[in-house]
């Protein structure tokens, strides 16, 4: 069945939200917070440029407890003396300068937990996971295993942090599911390999996101929540379009109002993230010089194995698109070209709404995927683009 009457500038709903169009800014990290989380004036500064860009803004993931931070500059959402900041994140958004609409973007918080995804001199301990047999290959140090107790203070740290979204008047929220990070890696059985009611089965692999979006639904009924998923990890026993379609029906049946469909993940399958060049001597520049001959060898290995296409994701995202029945699905992953946008959603019922990310770190001309955007966060620089380089170090 096609859509034909349908164009990137229909306005459509996601739960009680309308959006002026079909066009989604996907979370991007930024890398200008604070080193506490706090939002800075560059931050404002960034969404300030944005704005207007899309029909919904998805902010860089938010970490919601202290063990759940990923990167130094990230912006945090795990304390209340937060929420004035964030404040002026969301109203930046959504009552900025207005150039080109009458109407303004929403803007949804993306809230996460970097799990493994991290390191002990980023957060002064052994990063959690659901399991501790699989090695971070950046780090080469394996995580702790949770405890029982150590899941359900996770949980409640989503719950507390959705309320904190609310309160500091975001649009909605999206749990961070996807690319390997706490939530991904207990719906992964690459990561996953517990035999408790947390692992061994899909469900008992769902039951953390479910109990996530459980607390919050009990405290927030109303408010807009999207889930960001893997289609595919790319690795040995991971998920797959499969699995994801599964998962899908059960969030749909909890009530979530849409899902974003991504892949791959930032420890094990970065490049089936972001398609596109390898850029290995940024990478490499930034890991210990001791790791570095290994890690210039494994990287590239990598070159010429990842190069971009258009839509990369959008076979798998059909195979969750079919599986439900009125969620709508929102595509990321090499959408360049409007043409090619504008077909998608004309062609799939449940495709509703198209997401990028790296066009909108280059803002103004055309991306070209070299990536170097994407190796600028583990040289601890703020995402921008990086086409010509990186800035020299001061001596």
């Amino acid at each position: 069945m096609m859509y034909e009457t349908r164009t990137l500038y229909d306005k459509e709903k996601i739960g009680s939200m309308t959006l002026f169009d079909r066009f989604v800014r996907s979370a991007t990290y930024e890398g200008i917070a604070s080193n506490k989380g706090e939002v800075t004036q560059a931050l404002i500064k960034l969404y300030d440029k944005i704005a207007d860009g899309a029909g919904l803004i998805i902010t860089g993931h938010m970490y919601v407890h202290p063990l759940g931070k990923a990167a130094s500059h990230q912006t945090g959402i795990y304390k209340d003396t937060l929420i004035p900041g964030l404040i002026k994140l969301a109203n930046t958004v959504q009552y900025g300068e207005r150039v080109h609409y009458n109407e303004r973007s929403r803007v949804a918080f993306q809230l996460s937990h970097a799990g493994m995804s991290t390191s002990s001199r980023m957060i002064g301990t052994t990063p959690l996971a659901p399991s501790n047999n699989v090695v971070n290959p950046y780090t080469l140090k394996k995580p702790k295993e949770m405890s029982h107790e150590e899941i359900l203070e996770v949980i409640d740290a989503f719950r507390i942090a959705a309320l904190r979204a609310f309160e500091a008047e975001a649009d909605a929220i999206q749990i961070h599911a996807a690319h390997g990070y706490l939530v991904s890696q207990f719906l992964s059985p690459f990561f996953n390999h517990r035999y408790d009611e947390w692992g061994g089965s899909d469900e008992n692999r769902f039951r953390f996101l479910k109990e996530i979006i459980v607390s919050i639904r009990k405290e927030l009924p109303r408010f807009p929540l999207i889930v960001k998923l893997n289609q595919c990890d790319w690795l040995p026993k991971g998920i797959t379009p499969r699995l994801t379609a599964i998962y899908a029906r059960w969030l749909e049946k909890l009530g979530v109002d849409a899902i974003e469909i991504s892949g791959g993940t930032v420890s094990h399958s970065v490049f089936n993230m972001c398609r596109g060049e390898v850029p290995v001597n940024e990478i490499v520049q930034a890991q210990p010089e001791k790791f570095r001959p290994a890690i210039e060898e494994k990287f590239n290995k990598m070159v010429g194995k990842f190069d971009f296409e258009e839509a990369y994701n959008l076979e798998g995202a059909k195979v969750v698109a079919d599986s439900v029945k009125n969620i709508p699905i929102i595509l990321v992953g090499g959408l360049r070209k409007q043409a090619t946008m504008k077909q998608i959603v004309q062609q799939n019922e449940r495709i509703r709404f198209v997401s990028q990310s790296r066009p909108y770190i280059k803002i103004e001309g055309a991306c070209i995927s070299c990536n170097r955007c994407l190796a600028a966060v583990s040289n601890d620089l703020p995402i921008r683009c990086y086409e010509r380089g990186f800035p020299k170090k001061k001596d």
